[in-house]
């Protein structure tokens, strides 16, 4: 609800929560807002951009009927409820299988998304937790990280805690974001200022326990970069479920030591001390990914339109994912294109008469 809350404080789109009740029992809730996607008005979930995956709220009773209900008896009581609000239903990011229950919407009509999303199952302790992994190899790494860190004078994990230590940690982490999506010829996803609006508000909603919108974890130096943040982590935790929100490094602090790196293993660490039982790296598919997660989740979107321009919406959506999803399951193609942006971005700073 915070999560939600924040993004329709900040981004004010109009809002379709659609109730789903059997025999006058609550059944399900869908926290949905109306975006305008190139004149066309899209149901989706509400903050459906920057969340790992998404779901919403369903009873244990639906849960248990759900199966057993017709797809299209679902689908038509969707269509109803917001045929006058929206031209397409694009309901994207969802797992169809999670933690061992199927999605009570699984049945209606979906796509694969092409972003998979990679979780590691945690043990009581840092041991348990990396046995499945190459554990010898993940100790010497940790161990050579610290090293490295400790001879260029030294490191502590810090979390931010007071409100002006968590607003100058996110500044700080769009700072340095931005910089990476420049080297890589990406666009900054992060640049708008009611996205980083919502994010501060976030920070702001910590009521304290163990269910946290988001907190900020980050890697602080000592000696010759004394004060420096080499490496930050966004955090959320719903019960024993911790996700990775973003994370960002400035790779001109001791590179070599990859504190990025070690941040992972030290926030890991406390999610085991703390009873979580996954931690979720969310989605995307990067090496450093999949070198820590024995998990992989496959996501779908649900798209279901309402009016003629819902359909021609839909069909260039369906078209637009499967191609992403052929582009990215090759991965020679997929680091070509990588390299070719990156190149182009290059080219284009180093122009004559332009601004950097």
């Amino acid at each position: 609800y915070d999560w939600c809350s924040a993004w329709v404080k900040t981004h004010g789109h109009p809002l379709a929560i659609v109730e789903g009740r059997i025999d006058g029992m609550l059944a399900f809730l869908l926290p949905l807002e109306i975006q305008r996607l190139h004149m066309v008005r899209c149901a989706q979930f509400i903050a459906t951009r920057f969340t790992n995956f998404n779901s919403g709220l369903f009873s244990s009773v639906f849960r248990a009927k759900a199966a057993a209900l017709p797809a299209t008896e679902i689908a038509e009581a969707l269509r109803e409820a917001l045929s006058d609000q929206a031209d397409l239903i694009s309901l994207c990011n969802i797992p169809l299988d999670w933690r061992g229950e199927r999605h009570p919407l699984a049945d209606l009509a979906t796509v694969e998304n092409q972003n998979h999303a990679f979780q590691l199952p945690l043990g009581a302790d840092m041991e348990q937790t990396i046995a499945p992994l190459n554990a010898k190899r993940r100790r010497k790494k940790y161990r050579v990280q610290i090293r490295k860190l400790e001879s260029a004078g030294g490191f502590e994990h810090v979390q931010a805690r007071s409100a002006r230590e968590k607003a100058q940690l996110l500044e700080l982490f769009f700072v340095q974001k931005a910089a990476r999506f420049k080297a890589f010829g990406l666009p900054n996803v992060f640049q708008a200022p009611e996205t980083q609006a919502f994010f501060h508000m976030l920070l702001d909603l910590d009521r304290g326990g163990s269910d946290v919108p988001l907190e900020l974890h980050a890697i602080r130096l000592k000696g010759e970069h004394d004060g420096k943040i080499a490496a930050i982590a966004g955090l959320s935790r719903k019960g024993d479920h911790v996700i990775c929100q973003f994370g960002s490094i400035d790779d001109t602090l001791v590179p070599e030591a990859s504190p990025g790196e070690l941040l992972f293993w030290l926030v890991i660490e406390r999610s085991c001390r703390n009873g979580a039982a996954l931690f979720d790296f969310g989605v995307g598919d990067q090496d450093y990914k999949r070198s820590w997660c024995t998990q992989e989740t496959v996501h779908h979107d649900i798209l279901m339109p309402l009016t003629a321009t819902g359909r021609l919406a839909a069909l260039a959506q369906r078209s637009v994912t499967r191609t992403k999803a052929a582009i990215k399951g090759n991965a020679h193609l997929y680091g070509l294109l990588q390299r070719l942006r990156a190149q182009a971005t290059t080219t284009s700073t180093k122009a004559p008469g332009t601004d950097d």
